[in-house]
């Protein structure tokens, strides 16, 4: 069971966000959970962003709100450096960026849903995303994804972007203790490793509880669109996700401590298979049974092996 009383801590990562902000914080202002504590880490604004926190910091009521300066290394390492904060001994720890609009009762949805997991158990929330234009016109919808969640799905695709990920105490504790040791590819995918690595639980929403604002300043985008889908097959081609895996893996060897046998198993088999020939990819992907959570994801995935990125 879960009360009002536990406090939920936001990590905001911000850069030159000032377009977008105010009505980001708005939205967490209207979350309908009572106790919220903020903080935020700036990577180097040159615009109006550090002043907009300021005035949001010396009005908010709701618990405490922290400006921090970020590492100024790109939005990966500024999550990474929040994550290895000591987050206010908060109950439960959400990501958040600079420019969406969350639902009022995204917070208390995902408190619901991980206060029913023993406090013990690493446990993450997400959910599905609505998409909007610059302007907050609705676009669509993230893919509804009703596979189960698994280390075995995980170490091949990321199901849940970060700006609607929620963690329990455990959780946070173990994803900013494998940060402290690694960096990683992006802040969300690193956490749903981690927590299903760990034998911990990950709970996907179908109900889309943010809208996710589609602009030019987006370092990701959305992933429906036929066009995104293309993007999405040439970069697979040039090798971009066998890049992205290889960081993956050799941050979790890094951690390989902290996961279960099971899944260090896993990892072994699959960093081997990255450097191995054309069948022992193949085979390595059948008897781990790895997937993903779509048909043409696990097309892909065969694809992938076939051609050497896996």
């Amino acid at each position: 069971m879960v009360s009002q009383a536990q406090s939920i801590t936001i990590l905001m990562a911000t850069y030159d966000g000032a377009d977008f902000l105010e009505e980001q914080l708005q939205s967490l202002v209207d979350q309908r959970w009572e106790r919220i504590n903020v903080l935020a880490s700036d990577d180097g604004s040159t615009d109006a962003t550090l002043a907009i926190l300021k005035d949001w910091q010396g009005r908010w009521s709701r618990g405490r709100f922290e400006i921090v300066r970020g590492p100024g290394a790109g939005f990966a390492e500024n999550f990474r450096s929040l994550l290895c904060s000591s987050a206010f001994d908060a109950d439960f720890v959400a990501f958040c960026d600079q420019d969406d609009v969350w639902g009022a009762d995204k917070l208390c949805a995902a408190a619901a849903r991980l206060g029913k997991v023993s406090p013990d158990c690493p446990a993450l929330y997400s959910s599905r995303t609505e998409y909007i234009s610059e302007d907050g016109v609705h676009l669509g919808y993230s893919p509804l994804f009703n596979g189960a969640t698994s280390f075995r799905n995980a170490i091949v695709q990321n199901i849940g972007g970060g700006n609607t990920m929620v963690m329990n105490r455990a959780a946070f504790l173990l994803v900013g203790e494998g940060a402290r040791r690694t960096g990683f590819v992006s802040h969300d995918w690193w956490s749903y490793l981690m927590v299903t690595g760990a034998g911990g639980r990950v709970i996907y929403d179908s109900v889309p509880r943010i809208a996710y604002r589609q602009h030019g300043g987006n370092l990701v985008g959305e992933n429906t669109s036929i066009r995104a889908k293309i993007d999405r097959l040439k970069r697979m081609i040039a090798g971009q996700f066998s890049e992205w895996t290889e960081r993956n893996t050799a941050g979790l060897n890094i951690c390989a401590d902290l996961l279960t046998p099971e899944s260090r198993s896993i990892l072994a088999t699959f960093t081997d298979a990255k450097r191995s020939g054309l069948i022992a990819r193949i085979a390595a992907v059948v008897r781990l049974r790895l997937y993903r959570q779509t048909f043409t994801g696990n097309v892909g995935l065969y694809v992938q092996a076939l051609i050497g990125r896996l």
